[in-house]
């Protein structure tokens, strides 16, 4: 999956031959998973129509501050525009551009959008060569580049003039390699290994039942899934799921039995620099499986239990540097629990979940969580989705290693 995956970038298309190069640019945003919105100068209209680019991009392209034809005159909100996006791209970027972002000349909607953005800002010239090497133009790169833009440098090869030579705009796929690229290399779990367990365990009765719980692994994947999208390689270790996850990052061994939880678990953590337990597995297992189908012959029955094994209190006893993250779903006494559960399992940081709160628990695309450290440093957050909840578990793995 890469890594332009849900990110919602703008595109900036200013006055240049190179702008027809557009079209296939957006659809390669768009076939990477990517959310686009398109600004164009008026200049750029002469070389790709704004319907071309609005119908790749499946958004209205914005060209001017308000719509001419548009007899309530709505504004286009720069602003908004700016914040919006997760990345602007401006391809090509020609020498007017460039220098009008440079000096913050801003006399269209791509520059005052250009200005607004809280984004990363990433550029893609193209000109002729003579006008590529000019001296305003090597100011205007190094400019822009002191402000934090990141400049796609341009191509060799024949030019619009006839001359060959550097001033070619980097083809649709090498920009879009250059900003996969640059991307990964910025992001803040690239090159640590997660390991994650997810879901419920079924414990067998007999070869058609078995004791398991109302785990959905909603809450495991959406760590597993926010983990890749920081960089992270994952393996997650899932209990039946009807989920899925699809991801090059993410590595899904699945399981059923607590003891194969444990085992995989096992086979995987002296090798990773982070654990996050997000199971809900089984505390107890038939102390023997039947081999055939239990028959309803009698009005009572009883199976005897033992207990599985902790797989978080055996990674606590062996872990090294990892940094180890459990999860606690409680129903009463929860911080006191919460903290037992610390210490007994050597856990580095404890996600609490109590069942007394609204949203919070299984089979809910919500929860509300409270987290413990082991330091005993108690930060409860608010109810949120758990796309949200998997984000902050993750910002305490980033401040761990990086604050």
């Amino acid at each position: 999956m890469s890594v332009l995956n849900g990110k919602k970038i703008l595109l900036g298309v200013s006055g240049g031959i190179a702008a027809y190069k557009t079209a296939s640019l957006v659809r390669l945003f768009i076939k990477a998973g990517a959310h686009v919105q398109v600004i164009m100068t008026p200049a750029s209209k002469d070389f790709v129509t704004p319907l071309t680019l609005s119908t790749l991009s499946k958004n209205p392209v914005h060209s001017s501050f308000f719509n001419q034809d548009d007899q309530d005159a709505i504004w286009n909100n720069h602003v908004e525009l700016g914040l919006w996006a997760d990345l602007m791209l401006i391809a090509p970027a020609t020498a007017n551009t460039l220098s009008k972002m440079a000096t913050g000349n801003c006399d269209n909607l791509l520059i005052a959008t250009y200005l607004s953005a809280k984004c990363p800002v990433y550029f893609a010239p193209a000109m002729d060569l003579d006008m590529y090497k000019h001296s305003s133009t090597i100011s205007s790169f190094s400019a822009l580049k002191q402000f934090g833009n990141v400049m796609i440098p341009a191509e060799n090869g024949e030019l619009a003039s006839g001359l060959s030579g550097e001033g070619r705009m980097a083809e649709p796929e090498n920009i879009i390699t250059f900003l996969e690229a640059d991307l990964e290399s910025k992001l803040p779990l690239k090159g640590k290994k997660i390991l994650i367990t997810a879901g419920p365990t079924y414990e067998a009765i007999d070869p058609v039942r078995f004791i398991g719980n109302h785990s959905s692994g909603k809450m495991g994947f959406d760590i597993a899934s926010a983990a890749a999208n920081l960089g992270a390689s994952v393996i997650l270790v899932s209990g039946p799921t009807s989920l899925n996850i699809k991801n090059s990052l993410i590595n899904v061994v699945n399981v059923i039995s607590a003891q194969e939880m444990y085992d995989a678990c096992h086979l995987y953590f002296n090798d990773v620099d982070v654990a996050i337990a997000a199971a809900a597995v089984a505390d107890y297992k038939p102390k023997v499986i039947a081999v055939q189908k239990i028959k309803k012959a009698t009005d009572e029955f009883s199976i005897e239990l033992e207990k599985t094994k902790d797989i978080l209190l055996s990674l606590g006893k062996i872990k090294r540097n990892q940094f180890l993250i459990g999860f606690a779903l409680e129903t009463e006494n929860e911080i006191e629990n919460a903290k037992l559960k610390i210490q007994k399992k050597n856990l580095d940081l404890i996600v609490l979940n109590s069942l007394q709160d609204k949203g919070a628990g299984f089979q809910k695309p919500t929860n509300k969580v409270t987290f413990i450290d082991k330091e005993f440093k108690i930060e409860p957050m608010d109810l949120k989705s758990k796309e949200s909840v998997a984000v902050d578990i993750l910002n305490k793995v980033i401040e761990h290693f990086y604050v």
